[in-house]
């Protein structure tokens, strides 16, 4: 039991854990294990929080993947790491191995996520939420929930909508049978190749404190979860809506069934088979440097790869066996330069002043 256990830790871990961690490479697609399942539909939301806070930005649901199998991470209103920056969410996307998790990140503008509709503002291309003006963000209340009492930079804007449309349905993929075919345009791989961070702590947290929830886990609600979204984070399990810690016997159950759902891979994944399905990355590193970023990191060595420094699935502090909540390193970190991008940012490609 103990070998059956730690055998499905280790391929979930290289599978995804599938909350928005820190990486070197959004599209790097490190990984040498593959869930042979797509995500189910996405669900109905019953209604989107109101932003609590100005400068929030919205963290869309997803369903995520851990040793119980996929489970659903409510959205969540989130404070960005820095002033101007906006949030790529991740997605799911097929490669000839499997569905693997591509990671989000925040940048200076929205990068390519699969042509997801996420809805509130992210319906597939882009962000029409909100832009930042003056070291502020102001929110599109027509797509938008906000508490008017503390927040008070609004607008309403119903006609940028229909032109971000990849598709209206609730596909939680891209490629594969039935997913998505949406491919990044040359502005979403510029964002690709901006200065990016990865997930905050708090986005980290409340991914695997979601994953600790028997309601969330796809074993148990069929695809439905009870709770779509969240006003916060929750930074502890008791601070979900609705929880509901899992028995020994409910554990049991999601791992066998998770376990019947990894497909373990002969080789990694290469760049080629998951950008012929939709991801971005085929340039090499080398070439990527020598245009200003570096988008993607090598299997061996620096960090975000599987071995070496802080960030890969063994070694120093960040790894596997590093900090808990955590399969890679510290959240955080940027990559690159250059400019360039889809959405109307406040600060275009120029580094963003920190929050104070």
């Amino acid at each position: 039991m103990k070998i059956y256990k730690s055998l499905l830790a280790i391929l979930s871990a290289m599978v995804i854990a599938a909350v928005p961690l820190a990486s070197r490479a959004q599209f790097d697609p490190c990984v040498s294990a593959a869930v042979s399942v797509p995500p189910p539909a996405l669900p109905t939301y019953q209604q989107q929080p109101p932003a609590p806070e100005p400068n929030d930005m919205w963290n869309p649901g997803y369903w995520a993947w851990n040793s119980y199998g996929y489970y659903w991470v409510p959205g969540v209103w989130v404070a960005p790491p820095a002033v101007g920056l906006y949030w790529t969410p991740g997605y799911w996307g097929y490669s000839t191995s499997g569905y693997a998790w591509n990671q989000g990140y925040w940048g200076p503008s929205v990068g390519f996520y699969g042509g997801i509709n996420y809805g509130f503002g992210y319906f597939g291309v882009g962000f029409v939420g909100g832009v930042w003006a003056g070291g502020a963000f102001s929110y599109n209340t027509a797509v938008t929930n906000v508490n008017r009492t503390v927040i008070h930079n609004v607008y309403s804007n119903r006609t940028v909508i229909n032109n971000h449309f990849v598709t209206r349905g609730r596909v939680s993929y891209n490629g594969g049978h039935g997913g998505i075919s949406a491919r990044p345009t040359h502005g979403q791989i510029a964002a690709a190749r901006e200065r990016r961070f990865g997930a905050t702590p708090v986005q980290t947290r409340h991914a695997t404190v979601a994953g600790a929830n028997r309601n969330n886990l796809v074993a148990f609600n069929h695809g439905k979860p009870p709770v779509s979204a969240m006003q916060k984070p929750s930074g502890t399990i008791h601070g979900q809506p609705g929880f509901k810690a899992l028995t020994p016997h409910d554990q049991n159950v999601a791992r066998g069934q998770a376990m019947s759902r990894v497909r373990v891979a002969n080789a990694p994944v290469t760049h080629a088979q998951v950008a012929s399905r939709g991801a971005i990355s085929s340039a090499s590193h080398e070439q990527s440097a020598r245009h200003g970023s570096v988008s993607a990191s090598p299997y061996h060595g620096s960090p975000g790869s599987f071995h070496g420094s802080s960030g890969g699935l063994h070694g120093s502090p960040g790894g596997l066996h590093g900090s808990p909540g955590s399969f890679h390193g510290s959240p955080g970190g940027f990559h690159g330069g250059g400019s360039g991008g889809i959405s109307g940012s406040g600060h275009g490609g120029h580094p963003p002043h920190q929050r104070p």
